[in-house]
Order: C-alpha cells, then structure tokens, then sequence
C-alpha cells in the first residue's frame, strides 16, 4: 500500500504529487493521455502561444506610426511548428518531476473498486487516500449535424493544418473569444454565435461588452441572444430573436463550454456523490467516499488551471492534518484576448444583485503614460471596495491586464483596504499606474 494515489497528471495532479512527495509521501500517479492534462496539451499552454502571435500581429496592423510599407505573411506552418515544441518541452518537464524519488508514474485508465483501491488497466493498487483530477471534456450541443466533419472542439482547431477562411465559433465564452481573436489576427472572417445577451457571461458586463466591442472593431462579427437549431453541412442554422438566421462557415468550433471528466471512474459504484455531473466536495475538496479527493476541473467549483493547483495543495494539505492560508474564494482569472481581460473578486452586477452596497473606482488606460508610449490606450481599470473601503473586486481591461488583477488578489488575500493600495509607490512610467489612479479616485 502506498500514501497516496492521484488520478491525472494535469495541473492539479502533477503539482498535487509534486507537494505530497516532498512532504515525505509516497504517491502513485495514474495518466490515461499525456501527462499535463488539457491544460498543457490542448489548453492554456498552446492556446496563449497562439495568442502570442496574434497580439503581435494585431500591434503592427495598429501600431504602423514610424514604419513604412508594413507588409507580412503568416507562416502558419512555423506558428504551429512552435506550439507544438512549447507542448513538448513542458511535457517533457513533467515527465521529469513524475520521475523524482517518491512518486510513481503508471500509465493507463483507473477506475475505483473502493475507498482504498484503484484499478488499473486489469492491476490493482492501494492507498491510504484517493485524489481524483480527471479535469473535463469538452460539451457538445445535442443539435442536428453536430457530428459533421466541418464541427470541431478547441482540441481539434489546435491542430488544424491551414487557417481556415470561414471560421464560426458557436459560445462566446473564454474559449472561444479567444479563438476569435487568434483567428481574426490570423486573417480568418469570424463569426460567433452565442445563446446569452453578452459575451463572456461570467465576466463584470461593462468589460464584457468593451472586449466584445474591441472585437467587432477587428472585423468579428457577433450575433448574440442566438440559439442554433442545426448545423447543415458547412452552414449553422440559428434562431435570433425569433427569426432564422444562418452563416456560412468552411470550420465550426463548438465552444459551449465543458463537462468534469468521469467516464469510467466507477463513483456511483463506490457511493461517490455527483451534482450535475460534477463530484461533490467539502471545503477540503473531500468527497462523500471519506479519505478520497477530487479536485480541479472534476468538481466542476472553479474550471481554471491554477484552481485546480491550489484545491490540489489543499487536499494534501487535509491528508497531512496540516492547516494552511490558501484562499479559494480568492480566484483571479484572465481571458487572454487583444486586449486582455481579467478579474479577481465580486462584480459589479453581482454587488447590484445581490444588494451590497459598494463603491466604485475608475480609472483609463488613454491617460496613463506608458499606454500611450506602447500604443495601448484602450483600456479600464475598476476597483469595488465595500463600505468600509476594503477591495471586495477588480476588473480589467486592456494590456496586461493579468498582470494588474495579480496585484489587487495578493492585496484582497491579506484583507487590504484600497487607501493601502493608494499608498503604495508604483514604477513610473508603468501600466499598474493605471491600478493606483483607480485607487486615487
């Protein structure tokens, strides 16, 4: 019998067997695919490489002050050929960590036969405690001709072989605004079709329809509050405020979201609780079977990489009986389009929904020195704070905006007030000036 068994390799089972190993554990890894989980073979990883280039691409179609004659052709080929070796080289670096002393790396499909065992491949192994980090697949709408070949999910687009001329993406969500945006740098004509009255549903709605509008100004077109009824070939058939409406397209993406991963896994068998197909858990990612976990993707709380890490940390953390500072609620999260956006905290709809009283502070990227420098105005920074000033949210638009949000979710995790933000000295000439004049406002 070992310490530990973990099911999945990705962020939060890699980085979960990382931790325990170093904490004196012994732990089992169980992989069906390639170690790195979606996130590095077909998620974050290859999608922010592609992001890269068309960030560069969208700044020299802007950006054409002091160059002349700006002229370029897109060596798909090449762009593809480098996401490609980023992949590799980050799996091979998880190989390696799954090859250190204390953890033992088995390939193929577990299932569990009880609170203490899993069931490899026809082989059976023990422990005293379960982490299940199976992640999620992608969801498919139950529509007619959604299995045509021309219908694709974001793993298949991310290995697509030329760009496609005719690009439809059906769910205005993380996924696919950001495929939109690869895709309209790449010179591809996007369309997206989306259920909701605003993209990015998740998102404060005031940056959402920023982003949205940033989009339609580099030739995205949007036709939301949409449902599509049937795909005919090369042709999505939706309805738009109760009339017909179709596009044309030579590639559909199907970005509608996705499911936790548990085909297979025996839960129900085990008397593993699941909720919308999500498995059930505590505060210490603990199921309902005691002494087995699952975290990331699979419990369906927080569908992000880095969720999936720190849910990872807890529940090692739970099997050592250790106690730690980790603040789940705390969960900055990043859309990687041009511009960026991202958030951390409460929105300000949901302050308006809720009926909390807030405050809020503004501030533009067009008077900030280094946006102008940069060639990247457009942009806004807003800060919620509650009545007794401390930062409850921050949304951002605009270049780096990850970057910005990071600083206000460390300051929100040690329960700072925004006068602290306003006191602290920034570099100048920086964009995070942009986060200190909201601060000042």
């Amino acid at each position: 019998m070992t310490d530990i068994i973990i099911i999945g390799s990705g962020p939060g089972g890699y980085r979960a067997a990382e931790y325990a190993a170093k904490k004196g554990k012994q732990v089992v890894v169980v992989e069906e695919g390639n170690v790195g989980g979606t996130c590095l073979n077909c998620g974050c990883i290859p999608t922010k490489a592609l992001c890269h280039h068309a960030e560069i691409i969208e700044s020299l179609k802007k950006d054409g002050s002091g160059l002349k004659n700006i002229a370029f052709d897109i060596d798909f080929e090449s762009i593809m050929e480098r996401k490609n070796l980023i992949v590799s080289q980050l799996r091979t670096g998880v190989e390696t960590l799954l090859d250190q002393p204390g953890i033992t790396f088995v390939k193929g499909h577990a299932t569990l036969k009880d609170a203490n065992t899993v069931v490899v491949d026809g082989k059976e192994y023990t422990a005293q405690n379960i982490i299940i980090a199976t992640g999620s697949t992608s969801k498919m709408l139950p529509i007619e001709g959604i299995t045509s070949d021309r219908v694709v999910t974001s793993t298949e687009l991310l290995n697509i072989e030329s760009i496609p001329k005719r690009l439809c993406i059906v769910g205005a969500g993380v996924i696919g605004m950001e495929f939109a945006s690869i895709f309209t740098a790449l010179g591809s004509e996007v369309t997206m079709v989306e259920f909701l009255k605003e993209c990015l549903p998740a998102i404060d709605s005031d940056i959402a329809k920023r982003l949205r509008k940033s989009m339609e100004k580099q030739g995205v077109t949007f036709y939301m509050q949409s449902a599509v009824k049937c795909i005919n070939d090369g042709q999505v058939v939706f309805d738009r405020k109760g009339k017909e409406t179709s596009v044309e397209a030579d590639v559909i993406l199907m970005a509608t979201g996705r499911k936790p991963n548990t085909e297979g896994l025996n839960l129900e068998g085990v008397g593993i609780n699941v909720d919308r197909g999500a498995i059930v858990v505590n505060d210490n990612m603990e199921t309902s079977l005691p002494g087995v976990y699952a975290i990331g993707d699979v419990n369906g709380r927080q569908m992000l990489a880095h969720a999936a890490t720190f849910q990872g940390f807890r529940a090692v953390n739970h099997i050592l009986g250790c106690k730690d500072d980790i603040r789940l609620e705390i969960m900055p999260a990043a859309v990687f389009t041009t511009p960026q956006v991202a958030s951390v905290g409460i929105t300000e709809d949901e302050c308006e929904s809720k009926g909390i009283e807030y405050n809020l502070h503004r501030a533009y990227y067009r008077a900030n020195g280094k946006a102008l420098a940069i060639n990247a105005t457009e942009g806004l920074v807003k800060i919620i704070t509650d009545n007794s000033d401390h930062i409850i949210g921050c949304h951002v638009i605009g270049a780096h905006a990850a970057d910005i949000v990071q600083e206000v979710a460390s300051l929100m995790v040690h329960g700072a007030k925004r006068s602290e933000l306003a006191s602290i000295v920034h570099i100048h000439p920086t964009l995070s000036e942009v986060l200190h004049d909201a601060a000042m406002s």
